[in-house]
């Protein structure tokens, strides 16, 4: 027979077990019943390709680098003429600059924005890369545009948006872009779009041959779709007239953008915080297909490094180019990627001194690259704990009893 003590600890133990699980049962239906009131006081959804419904609480970016800040203002003053630099660690935020707030010319960088809103209307389903679109004779526009030779006849050329971002990212179409803009229901919704995103610094401020007309001093007109023709109207301009058009420009250029509002973007567009997964990595695809520049960020990166970018080139005009940029995401061989921007307001100096300009800032960044990583295996190193076989103590001497 089981003695009194053992049939009083038994049925203690009894009582505990089921005080425990009354208690676990009373947990599990608390977060039930939490679980489901959450989810009732908050249903909405997380869209990043419609921008934050509030601005995002702001946190103070790290520090730059200062041996990488001193190595862009020394590639700045070497270049004698004014110039706006900027790069950006995607990955941890800070940046080194050099008059990384004042306003550039874009020229063909803004066809990013462009791509940037058509995109956003691709995720919001309201335009599809599939979808066909005609250009007519009307569609042409000025200075760059192979697509222009395309256009033959009363039906014109049939090309999916797709097609069109292609050629305007990639080949810096201006026929295609200025296509797009009109898709995507004009300048004023890429503009809108940009202010939806929280983005800074950044402008479109027309199609191509509306920005490239006026700032010859002319104004558009259908015919001016042959090139030729364009050029031949503004060789006929009187040189004031083409030197107070280009002083306008320059004083508040249309599509003006600063390098620190430009490396913003580019970085949250590859962090995905600016369009879907699926959107975001077809247009840097895109970029990373581009074929203008070569000689420019390109030509000071190594082997092993890739680089999505956009360039941008202005007209010449007694004896200076306006509006000479390269603008893009470099990826070190371990995954690492800088924005970067490398923008020219207005230049004298030989294509020669601007390609050394622009390709100094892509090694400036390798360099750095290398030494922080020299700098993070060192510090690893000296982190990690001794890991060999340590030296047993010496044996205290042990009388054999003899």
């Amino acid at each position: 027979m089981m003695g009194l003590g053992k049939r009083r600890l038994l049925r203690a133990r009894r009582g505990s077990t089921w005080l425990v699980g009354a208690a676990v049962l009373l947990l599990a239906a608390g977060a039930v019943g939490g679980y489901f009131a959450a989810n009732r006081l908050l249903p909405q959804k997380v869209a990043y390709t419609r921008g934050p419904a509030a601005p995002l609480a702001e946190h103070p970016a790290p520090q730059a680098p200062p041996e990488l800040q001193a190595t862009l203002e020394r590639i700045a003053a070497g270049y004698r003429e004014p110039v706006g630099l900027a790069v950006s660690d995607v990955t941890t935020g800070w940046t080194a600059q050099v008059s990384g707030d004042q306003t550039f010319p874009q020229q063909s960088v803004s066809k990013l924005w462009v791509a940037l809103a058509v995109m956003q209307a691709v995720d919001q389903r309201r335009l599809s890369l599939d979808q066909t679109v005609v250009m007519h004779d009307e569609d042409r526009s000025v200075f760059n545009q192979p697509l222009a030779s395309r256009i033959r006849g009363p039906n014109g050329l049939s090309i999916t948006l797709a097609d069109l971002l292609r050629h305007a990212l990639i080949e810096s179409d201006n026929a295609a872009n200025d296509m797009l803009i009109r898709e995507v229901g004009g300048p004023g919704v890429v503009t809108q779009n940009i202010a939806d995103k929280h983005l800074k610094g950044l402008a479109v401020g027309g199609t191509e041959r509306d920005v490239q007309t006026r700032t010859a001093g002319l104004e558009w007109k259908p015919e001016y779709g042959r090139t030729w023709i364009f050029k031949q109207a503004r060789a006929l301009l009187p040189d004031d007239v083409r030197d107070q058009a280009l002083a306008n420009y320059l004083a508040n250029p249309p599509d003006g953008a600063t390098p620190l509002g430009i490396v913003t973007a580019l970085s949250e567009l590859k962090r995905g915080e600016l369009l879907s997964r699926a959107s975001t990595d077809f247009m840097l695809g895109l970029m990373e297909e581009a074929r203008t520049g070569q000689m420019r960020l390109r030509a000071g990166m190594a082997p092993g490094w890739t680089l999505a970018h956009k360039t941008g080139t202005g007209p010449d005009w007694r004896g200076a180019s306006v509006g000479i940029n390269d603008v893009g995401l470099m990826t070190a061989p371990d995954g690492h990627t800088y924005a970067v921007a490398v923008m020219v307001r207005q230049t004298s100096q030989p294509p020669s001194a601007r390609h050394r300009l622009m390709a100094g800032v892509a090694r400036a960044v390798e360099s750095y690259w290398a030494l922080a990583g020299q700098r993070a295996r060192t510090q690893t190193a000296a982190n990690r704990p001794a890991t060999g076989p340590q030296a047993a103590p010496a044996a205290a001497p042990v009388a054999n009893g003899l």
